[in-house]
């Protein structure tokens, strides 16, 4: 393949996940994201490419995460974990716990970044869900370095904009409701700062019983005078 169609496919590849956050509360796990997608450029161009991508999905019923990097590489890491959660529940005959699920994400994400491809694999996810012994979250890098979480972590472009507010306003025992008006106030701010931050807010909460959507909204910026 030649330089100019290898240069011409790489400026067309589908990014997402521009600005993600979880928060870990003393009564839950706070995940959210934004709804912008965009197609990525190595001249620095960004095109927004969607208004509504799904940027946070449900692995089961008790799992959820976070997705940035290439689009088409976060489906088939989410698609193949799942595959393999559901195969090894139906052969143990229980629920994998969380701490297996994040080190399979782990372990997919390793693999799936050092394939050889005209295109580098990159996905960053964060991972919150719940077992028998309580509520965690996971930060699973793209190199597939998993770090369990005991605060508060961010991907993609915008964590540079909320990084400086969760150092200011988080708290060791914050609750879920404050922590969904602080996940509200984060991505809200990377819209102002990040042009591939942008469109709308999702938020989800977790805990020791249920994996919930608590808001889905959207945000329009004005830019006319005052």
């Amino acid at each position: 393949m030649d330089d100019e169609l290898k240069n011409d496919l790489k400026q067309h590849i589908r990014k997402t996940g521009t600005t993600t956050v979880g928060i870990v509360c003393k009564d839950g796990i706070i995940i959210a994201a934004d709804t912008r997608g965009t197609y990525g450029s190595d001249r620095g161009v960004t095109y927004i490419a969607s208004k509504d991508e799904k940027k946070i999905e449900k692995v089961g019923d008790n799992i959820v995460v976070t997705t940035a990097g290439v689009a088409s590489d976060l489906q088939k890491v989410i698609k193949l974990v799942r595959a393999e959660l559901r195969l090894k529940e139906l052969k143990s005959k229980e629920k994998p716990t969380i701490k297996q699920a994040a080190n399979l994400f782990a372990s997919v994400a390793y693999q799936n970044i050092r394939q050889p491809s005209m295109i580098l694999g990159i996905t960053h996810f964060l991972l919150a869900g719940y077992d028998n012994e309580g509520f965690y979250l996971y930060d699973i890098h793209p190199d597939g370095y998993l770090q369990k979480i005991e605060e508060y972590s961010s991907t993609g472009s915008g964590m540079i904009h909320i990084n400086p507010i969760l150092d200011s306003d988080y708290k060791k025992e914050i609750t879920l409701k404050e922590g969904i008006d602080l996940a509200l106030k984060l991505v809200n701010a990377s819209m102002k700062r990040d042009p591939a931050t942008g469109e709308g807010i999702e938020v989800y909460t977790v805990t020791n019983k249920e994996v919930k959507q608590v808001a889905k909204k959207e945000v329009v910026t004005d830019f006319k005078d005052k």
